[in-house]
């Protein structure tokens, strides 16, 4: 991570640290700064910079040991800092999205920077990181992820200062293995998972040394080889790409400390046929960034969009519209956001092509909560409450100022249901920042929802930024995933 062409924090401490020979004196020089430190019996520094100033004339950033001589790394700008994480949306390369050719063409900006993380699982949390720096040009930014270039871009045009983003991502993964052991542990449904890796585990050892032999057997005999348990190489569970920890282990351990000010997440596709289960390991893995960090970073994230086919009956359960409520929950836990999607998705598509937006719209909160931006709108209307009003029923939302539908027409995608669970279609009014919700089939209402479907063809609630609504539910009845 401290490497050519680094981006570091500005306006906090910001930790240095390496390896060189037990006992020896390290001193540390940028910007003007110099400090010192002595390496513990295991060759371990660690020096601080001191509340360093935002600066894009690249420095050098100089590492002298007593005994193991100098290090200098080049071109290392001061700004702002954030990881950019998750699945295959995350990954996604600029090249390969919408408008993703025309703006690399464009850009130009050696103030953005985005690390490109080796995709390597491992089974015990690695000290280092593989990959490098890469400063954004038309040769290079086709190969960023464009949902983290554009949030650097948004932020890099509206703060005028270097953004650095990490991007440690690995495609169709589930939430788990990018959480540590520790941050599974502290939760019984995180616990679960990892208990049941233990045993995993504890199979292959005692079968290990007949899967080498099946294995050796199987090549001599001139069997493909194939990453594969069973006749062929063997290997750890622990060591799968979608095994608890495994990613974090590998992939984001070595960042742990790292200065920055927050983290943007689009994931949540591979865990969709759990998601009950994503409402309590989700924070969990939000709370153990935080404890790893030692501090409350802000922690954005994506809502999954809208995909598979259109539903067109009302009280239809779908696991992935229960991932997106999910991760809505979410919200409940402070410095986070949620970027709402659920107008660009493709129905034939999981990765949406249209990744400008989504960029942008994780920005958003950024800017209004982070950068002092209060007069940006951070996202569409989301959920606060809903009250019974006799045969109506009010839903109040956040974000709300302008509430309106995207296309003029009556608002749709309304559904609402009585005691006995049975759902149906309703008509929705706009009633100031409220929407009042009824139906002539529902005399005595008592939950509402809106969106509830994989791709909610026809919803169209926004708020006078043209931001959608987020779908949300406001009972509690058992769903899908639910065990």
């Amino acid at each position: 991570m401290f490497s050519d062409h680094g981006v570091l924090q500005q306006g906090s401490a910001v930790p240095v640290w390496g390896w060189g020979s037990p006992g020896e004196t390290v001193s540390v020089e940028f910007a003007g700064q110099n400090a010192s430190a002595k390496a513990d019996t295991n060759g371990e520094w660690r020096i601080e910079l001191k509340n360093l100033k935002a600066h894009s004339d690249g420095r050098t950033l100089k590492v002298t040991g007593e005994a193991s001589g100098t290090v200098e790394v080049q071109d290392v700008v001061v700004g702002e800092v954030w990881m950019a994480s998750g699945q295959s949306n995350m990954q996604r390369p600029l090249a390969g999205s919408e408008y993703g050719k025309e703006d690399a063409a464009q850009a130009n900006f050696p103030g953005i920077r985005m690390f490109l993380s080796h995709q390597k699982p491992h089974d015990v949390p690695q000290r280092k990181a593989g990959g490098s720096w890469v400063v954004a040009s038309p040769a290079t930014a086709g190969e960023f992820s464009a949902v983290g270039y554009y949030f650097a871009l948004r932020l890099h045009q509206e703060l005028g200062v270097p953004i650095g983003v990490i991007r440690p991502v690995y495609p169709g993964k589930p939430l788990e293995a990018f959480t540590s052991r520790e941050g599974l542990l502290a939760k019984p449904e995180g616990a679960a998972l990892v208990h049941a890796l233990d045993e995993e585990v504890r199979t292959f050892k005692a079968q290990e040394q007949q899967l080498i032999a099946a294995y050796k057997a199987a090549m001599a005999s001139g069997e493909t080889r194939r990453r594969k348990r069973g006749a062929h190489e063997p290997y750890s569970p622990a060591l799968e790409e979608d095994a608890p920890a495994a990613l974090y282990n590998g992939m984001i351990h070595a960042w742990v400390g790292y200065a920055m000010k927050g983290a943007i997440w689009y994931q949540g596709e591979s865990n969709a046929s759990r998601a009950k289960q994503y409402e309590t390991i989700f924070p969990q893995l939000i709370e153990d960034w935080r404890r790893l960090w030692k501090t409350e970073l802000s922690f954005y994230f994506v809502q999954l969009a809208n995909f598979k086919d259109p539903t067109t009956e009302p009280g239809v359960p779908e696991e992935w519209a229960e991932l997106q409520n999910a991760q809505r929950l979410a919200l409940s836990l402070p410095k986070t956001g949620m970027a709402v999607i659920n107008d660009i998705g493709m129905a034939a598509d999981v990765h949406p092509r249209n990744k400008r937006d989504v960029g942008h719209r994780l920005a958003r909160w950024a800017l209004a909560k982070d950068y002092g931006k209060t007069e940006t709108v951070p996202s569409g209307p989301l959920y606060k409450r809903a009250k019974i009003e006799g045969n109506v029923v009010r839903i109040e939302l956040e974000y709300a100022k302008g509430l309106k539908s995207r296309d003029g027409g009556p608002l749709k995608r309304f559904e609402i249901a009585g005691a006995d669970q049975k759902w149906f279609w309703a008509d929705a009014v706009i009633a100031g920042e409220t929407v009042v919700v009824t139906s002539k089939d529902v005399p005595q209402p008592v939950a509402v929802r809106y969106a509830w479907a994989a791709n909610p063809t026809g919803a169209n609630l926004v708020n006078g930024e043209g931001l959608p609504a987020s779908l949300f539910r406001t009972d509690n009845w058992k769903l899908m995933t639910e065990k």
